[in-house]
């Protein structure tokens, strides 16, 4: 008998989510998929190695996307936060770079590479990827709306397509493993975004 095997099992509380039980089943999650890659992580996995019952996991996570998701938003939130510089180029250079970082570090990056590719073949993977995303979204904007609401930017740019023109970079070279971004490429990317890439009609 496992050391783990001999502990009592954690208890849920219903619907309501044990701190305790919540925290030990997000670094179980995490810590089997980073020992048994995404082929090997599942429910059952997770559920022995947090002594805790597979219906309270998906009573509180009804996906292994939704799962891999929150543990992954649980170290981002950690290592992440949205700068708030009072300039545009600098938050949006801030945003980029400290993105491309917390993938680079860590768990993050493989993390989410395992969601997107769960979602490409998993309907549930997708829905739990696609709400996230409206959500980060709807986050990064708000760097451009202060930007606006300063005369910085145009009132009629649309926020969130902005910040996604930058993550969208970012989940490329995520995707093909050229996180090693350098400052260069990064202000070249920001100010791409913000001055455009035609030149200006003679006048």
């Amino acid at each position: 008998m496992t050391e783990a095997d001999s502990k009592p099992a954690r208890r849920s509380i219903g619907a309501t989510r044990n701190p305790d039980s919540q925290a030990a089943i997000l670094a179980a999650a995490e810590a089997v998929l980073v020992e048994n890659g995404l082929g090997g992580f599942s429910i059952e996995a997770v559920a022995r190695r947090a002594r805790a019952g597979k219906p309270t996991i998906y009573r509180w996570w009804p996906s292994q996307a939704a799962l891999l998701l929150d543990v992954y938003h649980s170290q981002k939130r950690i290592n992440f936060i949205f700068p708030d510089k009072g300039n545009v180029r600098e938050d949006l250079r801030a945003y980029l770079s400290g993105l491309m970082q917390t993938w680079r570090e860590g768990a993050s990056g493989e993390l989410f590479r395992s969601v997107v590719a769960k979602a490409q073949g998993e309907p549930a993977a997708l829905a739990a990827l696609s709400a996230y995303m409206a959500v980060r979204r709807s986050q990064s904007g708000r760097i451009i709306e202060k930007a606006q609401a300063r005369g910085e930017v145009r009132p009629d740019v649309q926020p969130e397509l902005i910040t996604e023109i930058l993550s969208s970079f970012a989940w490329g070279r995520l995707l093909t493993e050229r996180l090693d971004v350098s400052d260069a490429e990064i202000d070249a990317v920001v100010d791409a975004v913000l001055c455009g890439i035609v030149t200006k009609p003679a006048a």
